[in-house]
């Protein structure tokens, strides 16, 4: 409690790293807090065959290149690896095992304690858990009769559990596509939509789709975001993954209206027997720690603008999707956020 750092990071992922390097550039006094046993975020928890949708050339943290082939797709373990060895290279001040549970703000400095019962002191915070830490599953009615597997994405580790089994997977973005791609060599399965899945090319007049958005401005700028309105990236595909659904390699169909106890029933009213469905419907930012502060709205979002809290002096967020750009909630996004949260902290 003696200390009073400048500022204080909560979440030791890609946005928490992100942001202690620009802390680390500006020699501000700060201390990163991590709730794991390590600063990787939520990497490591993904399904097995996961890769990045971009290149590696386009997918670093301010200040250190991702090493190897700048052409190739890094896998999951490459990524917990680069997060590792970006923390150890810039020497960051880390507290692991750090779980923070609530943030204050007394006298105008923020009160943070943590589960084991410490209390740090900061002049600024900085919410860096992203928008990837907390799971998303809609609760579709029948749902807690479904005597069935039911689980998110991020419980999904790889097909073995799975095989020769009848297996609906909901969503309609890169995660539900390839968990579904993947199950469908050894399994019975079909995408459940809302609405059509929308491909866009991986590879466009021969470059990756990523030059051209970082070319034509549209990745990182407030104008890309502008532009395309917020809204879903769809697919990123080389063909591969329309290939597999026009060959019913998963099936796709219109989403289904609820559970029985042994399946669901689709639109049409046919019900279907189902062994287990896996729900690759996406994240909510995990900012429960912030519920003493005047800091969300009604559904537990941070009120902000462009990562600034728009109801608390010295508050700040980095990572959240579409925080000023489509990249924001990326490896190759979070750093020009956290370098432009920083600077309006320095001249606040």
């Amino acid at each position: 409690m003696n200390s009073i750092y400048d500022c204080i990071v909560i979440g030791g992922g890609q946005a928490g790293l992100a942001a202690s390097y620009h802390l680390q550039q500006e020699q501000l006094q700060f201390l990163l807090l991590e709730a794991s046993d390590k600063p990787v975020g939520s990497w490591s928890q993904y399904y097995d065959s996961l890769t990045l949708f971009s290149p590696a050339r386009y997918s670093s943290l301010p200040g250190f290149p991702f090493p190897g082939d700048p052409h190739r797709y890094p896998t999951r373990d490459e990524v917990v690896a680069y997060l590792l060895e970006y923390a150890s290279r810039f020497r960051f001040p880390i507290r692991t095992n750090t779980i923070v549970t609530d943030v204050r703000k007394e006298t105008g400095v923020f009160l943070i304690s943590t589960a084991s019962g410490e209390t740090f002191q900061a002049k600024n915070v900085i919410a860096a858990t992203g928008g990837f830490s907390r799971p998303f599953t809609p609760q579709l009615p029948g749902i807690e009769q479904f005597q069935g597997t039911t689980l998110h994405s991020k419980d999904y580790k790889n097909p073995l559990p799975f095989q020769k089994q009848r297996i609906v997977v909901v969503g309609a973005g890169n995660s539900a596509v390839q968990i579904a791609v993947e199950l469908a060599a050894d399994a019975d399965v079909t995408i459940a939509t809302r609405s059509p899945i929308l491909f866009k090319p991986q590879i466009l007049l021969g470059n990756d789709i990523h030059f051209w958005v970082t070319v034509l401005g549209i990745d990182q700028s407030s104008f890309g975001k502008w532009l395309l309105g917020a809204k879903e990236e769809g697919v990123l595909d080389t063909g591969k993954y329309q290939f597999a659904i026009k060959n019913q390699k998963p099936t796709q169909r219109e989403m289904f209206t609820h559970f029985t106890e042994e399946g669901i029933v689709w639109l049409d009213g046919t019900h279907e027997k189902v062994d287990a469905d896996i729900f690759a419907t996406g994240y909510r930012p995990n900012v429960k720690y912030l519920s003493s502060l005047q800091a969300l709205d009604v559904d537990g979002l941070p009120l902000h603008q462009n990562g600034i809290s728009t109801s608390v002096n010295g508050l700040f967020y980095v990572g959240l999707p579409w925080q000023r750009s489509l990249a924001s909630a990326t490896l190759r996004g979070v750093g020009s956020d956290a370098e432009y949260v920083i600077k309006q902290m320095k001249n606040k």
